[in-house]
């Protein structure tokens, strides 16, 4: 049995960012490793953890994470996985983002969804939680 879909926003604030280049060529963009710390605000009440690749060129740059996040989503209490990117050329920006299928522990076992970040600090979470007997 599945709950019913929902769409969440949470604020959130970035605590820590630890970057560190890994490629530097003359030429082409640089490639780093970033380590972000998350705390959320919302519907989404906890924090966040992301490894983040990134490639930070001066036409376009892009990134892919895994976070993980350790809260309570709706009130449900555990943590999940959420693996996100995104990529920005002059002023277009997108990003995209899934639950990792069977991250969820605690109450949040059966999570599964989609995950979408604004630059302004915002993650929109639509997602459904399987209820387990």
């Amino acid at each position: 049995m599945t709950d019913t879909e929902r769409t969440i926003q949470a604020e959130f604030e970035i605590d820590s960012w630890e970057e560190v280049p890994y490629d530097e060529p003359d030429e082409g963009p640089k490639l780093t490793r970033v380590v972000i710390r998350k705390t959320y605000r919302g519907a989404l009440e906890g924090t966040g953890v992301a490894e983040v690749l990134t490639a930070q060129g001066a036409a376009g740059a892009g990134y892919v994470a895994s976070e993980r996040i350790r809260g309570a989503l709706d009130g449900r209490s555990g943590t999940f996985v959420i693996q996100h990117g995104g990529l920005a050329e002059g002023e277009e920006q997108s990003t995209f983002g899934t639950v990792v299928p069977r991250s969820g522990t605690g109450e949040l076992a059966g999570l599964s969804g989609h995950a979408t970040e604004a630059s302004h600090g915002v993650l929109t979470l639509r997602y459904t939680v399987e209820n387990t007997p």
